[in-house]
């Protein structure tokens, strides 16, 4: 797929646009059926890289609480209340460049754990070299997450302590490793809609697309370089107006169209989405939350508010099966 390609299908007429997404997506997807996942921050905080839209960032200065690796028990704890909660797929994120001999131990201990309660696993740990990529997979690990975050050309405008092929490279040693792969990107980090299709396009051009992509909506955080606008004042939490909602749900569609038997979750930012946007982000081809009242450091809808919006909506969950992707 050549972004001119790509591009022709994102400026189509929005509703024809939504159409032919939908189509895709039932054609590939149960319909009225919607993903889980729980995202649980496993260490916080201390990271090296200066990623400007990071909490955990020690470049910057933030609110938030950091805290080492949680015990295998701990991490265990809280995958049972997420299924109890009805979680598919349980997310575990650590701050810091690449995990330690130490953490990838524990934090595979605990993979195994979680793996027999009969959950789905994912983490995203920074850089992996070839040798934790197959530990993490001999654990049991279903997906490791690594977002490319946007293009290859304003990559370097919001990152310069890792290159765009440095996550390219760990996304490849997780595939040679056997894990599914989980990348997606951010929304709203002053990058232009060229950027954003081409993100898409580099994903959709990998010999084998991620299974699950995650679409990130900038939540700006206090302390970070993109909570400032372009008037210089900081500005919490506004995330939706930094980027045209229908852009937001063409690049859905979009993604939906270039990979169809991806996953495509609605990721960081949702709770700034009121429920019509997160329902055409639905029908356009979006079919998985992160659910639960937090992110890795940022707030998101309760789940009662989600139970209440996938009433609304006729979305059944989707329960983890030894054939799920």
């Amino acid at each position: 797929m050549s972004f001119e390609e790509a591009k022709k299908i994102f400026e189509r007429p929005f509703m024809e646009l939504l159409a032919d997404a939908h189509n895709v997506h039932i054609k590939h997807f149960r319909a009225n059926t919607i993903q889980i996942s729980t995202l649980l921050s496993v260490k916080t905080g201390a990271c090296i890289e200066d990623c400007a839209y990071c909490a955990q960032s020690a470049h910057y200065q933030t609110s938030i609480q950091k805290h080492k690796l949680f015990d295998t028990d701990t991490i265990v704890e809280f995958a049972k209340v997420a299924k109890q909660k009805g979680s598919h797929r349980f997310c575990m994120g650590a701050s810091g460049r690449s995990p330690s001999d130490k953490e990838l131990d524990s934090l595979c201990e605990a993979i195994i754990k979680i793996k027999a309660m009969g959950l789905e696993t994912c983490a995203t740990l920074g850089l992996l070299t070839e040798y934790q990529a197959q530990k993490l997979k001999e654990s049991g690990l279903d997906f490791y997450n690594h977002n490319i975050d946007t293009s290859p050309e304003f990559y370097p405008k919001i990152i310069s302590t890792r290159t765009l092929q440095d996550r390219l490279d760990t996304i490849q040693v997780a595939r040679d490793a056997g894990l599914k792969i989980c990348a997606g990107g951010i929304m709203g980090m002053g990058e232009t809609n060229e950027d954003r299709i081409n993100m898409l396009v580099v994903l959709a051009n990998f010999p084998i697309p991620p299974e699950s992509i995650p679409i990130n909506h900038l939540v700006k955080i206090p302390g970070t370089p993109l909570s400032i606008n372009k008037s210089g004042d900081s500005k919490n939490n506004d995330s939706v107006d930094t980027i045209d909602c229908f852009d937001f749900v063409r690049i859905v569609a979009l993604a939906r169209i270039l990979m169809p038997t991806s996953y495509i979750r609605l990721a960081a930012g949702r709770n700034a989405m009121n429920d019509s946007l997160q329902a055409l982000c639905f029908f356009a081809g979006a079919n998985s939350v992160f659910y639960g009242e937090k992110l890795l450091t940022t707030s998101n809808n309760t789940t009662y508010q989600d139970d209440m919006l996938f009433s609304r909506l006729n979305l059944q969950k989707e329960y983890f099966t030894e054939s799920s992707v």
